[in-house]
């Protein structure tokens, strides 16, 4: 992240100070995320609507798939790094939108409408270190509040933003889906997700996709806001990008 390529700026004062203040709004959400998300972790819930689909019973245990799962903290910092560190503004805040614009949602669900699965393994049909690392995440993470799933959505979107970012080559991108789809996969072959779960998520993408991407509306506000400069013959003067 650090090398230098043809898009890059000189490091300045001004810059590291610049990302800094980039930094701090996304470090004040994630405090917020996680303080609303363990507060509906720990409430008590009379209902939880559970989450299950007859597919959910053919698909496998394979803790084989716990790597790519875990591989996800290190995708989204990346995903989120990347941008911030290089001074890529747009970029970084269109990707920001769009996490926040799911992971909002998903605890207002999850507040009002608490979900619940139980495909996890009664017993360990094997013994190994994935399956450790398994067991580690169960008891670490309960099995409530599941829907939409953020591990995919997040990994989702992690790939699109590397597929618009201008320093990211072919390889790279095909990298970014293959990573993006072990991750979707590996949260139903580990049990820690429906599949339902996985198409809420997946549908979700979509929509956010559309609205911080395929459309002006993040762009125009921030250049209203004055992140970016939008020169007049840049600034779009209708909704959808053409």
């Amino acid at each position: 992240m650090i090398f230098k390529d043809k898009y890059s700026q000189p490091i300045t004062r001004e810059r590291v100070w610049k990302t800094f203040l980039m930094a701090v709004p996304t470090g004040l959400y994630a405090i917020m995320y996680i303080i609303w998300f363990n507060w509906i972790e720990k409430r008590p819930v009379v209902h939880f609507t559970e989450m299950h689909v007859a597919i959910d019973d053919k698909i496998p245990f394979m803790e084989i798939f716990v790597v790519p799962y875990i591989l996800w903290f290190g995708f989204v910092f990346f995903c989120t790094a990347f941008p911030l560190l290089k001074f890529e503004v747009e970029d970084y805040w269109k990707f920001m939108a769009f996490l926040s614009f799911g992971m909002t949602l998903f605890l207002v669900l999850s507040t009002f409408v608490p979900t619940i699965q139980y495909l996890r393994p009664a017993q360990m049909p094997r013994d190994n270190i994935f399956t450790d690392m398994v067991s580690f995440f169960y008891t670490h993470d309960t099995p409530t509040n599941v829907f939409p799933s953020m591990h995919a959505y997040n990994a989702v979107g992690g790939a699109i933003s590397l597929h618009h970012s201008r320093r990211i080559g072919r390889k790279g991108r095909i990298a970014s889906s293959v990573m993006a789809m072990l991750i979707v996969v590996s949260t139903m072959f580990i049990k820690q997700h429906s599949a339902t779960d996985v198409i809420g998520a997946l549908a979700l993408s979509l929509i956010a996709y559309y609205f911080v991407y395929r459309t002006n509306l993040v762009t125009n506000l921030l250049g209203k806001l004055g992140v970016i400069d939008l020169a007049p013959e840049e600034a779009p003067e209708e909704i959808f990008v053409k």
